[in-house]
């Protein structure tokens, strides 16, 4: 099974030379805006996860020093465990978030 030896060298002659498919205009304007909705997902979810990480570390920290079960329970490991878990679930709901609405923006019809 698999691809018969003259269609592999037909389709691979037809890559370097012309493509099969003709792009559309609209093709570049489409992935441009992918593009500025990852960067715009990924900057909103840095953000988001710089103050999920200093909310977090403070009073983790400050539990470990004053509060005597987390004193004795929880060692450096669990504390980087817990300031880390909340800042990468911050980062990636925000991501996610943020470019679901950029995408729905999106999709709109804009007739130009």
């Amino acid at each position: 099974m698999g691809i018969p030896s003259e269609m592999r060298d037909l389709l691979l002659a037809n890559r370097n030379n012309k493509p099969l498919m003709i792009p559309s205009p609209m093709e570049d304007e489409r992935i441009l805006r992918t593009k500025k909705c990852t960067q715009e997902g990924v900057r909103a979810g840095a953000k988001a996860a710089a103050v999920a990480s200093v909310a977090s570390a403070i009073p983790t920290l400050v539990a470990v020093r004053t509060i005597p079960w987390a004193k004795a329970n929880l060692n450096y490991t669990a504390q980087a465990l817990i300031i880390s878990a909340a800042s990468i679930a911050a980062y990636f709901i925000t991501a996610d978030k943020t470019i679901l609405e950029c995408a729905r923006r999106n999709a709109q019809y804009k007739s130009s």
